[in-house]
């Protein structure tokens, strides 16, 4: 292949490739810009404290739930402002809802079996 740049293109092919090559040029300069402005977006977005997309580490603030002695907690849940715990304590399964600020239990379901 031949360097574009040689003395054997008249003066015609090279205004159409410094052309072709500035048009090249603004066009990745464009390409940059944008993803730049893309990426600041997201971050922006990732960075917001409050939005519609679940709930927030200030929306929990409790420092302890009450659950029987002797109950061995199976699994913990924090979604929507509430912590959800399941236990089994003895032969009994139960689930207790706390509320995330105050500690306070919402309510318990007592698991039973069919």
């Amino acid at each position: 292949m031949s360097d574009p740049q040689s003395n054997d293109l008249n003066p015609e092919a090279r205004a159409i490739i410094g052309r072709a090559r500035k048009s090249f040029l603004f066009s990745i300069g464009l390409l940059i810009v944008g993803f730049i402005a893309i990426g600041g977006a997201l971050v922006y977005k990732s960075m917001q404290s409050s939005g519609g997309g679940g709930a927030t580490g200030a929306d929990y603030t409790i420092a302890a739930m009450k659950i029987p002695a002797g109950a061995a907690v199976i699994s913990a849940v924090a979604a929507d402002g509430k912590v959800t715990v399941t236990y089994k304590a003895g032969l009994m399964t139960s689930v207790r809802i706390f509320d995330g600020k105050t500690g306070e239990m919402i309510r318990e379901i007592p698991v039973l079996s069919e």
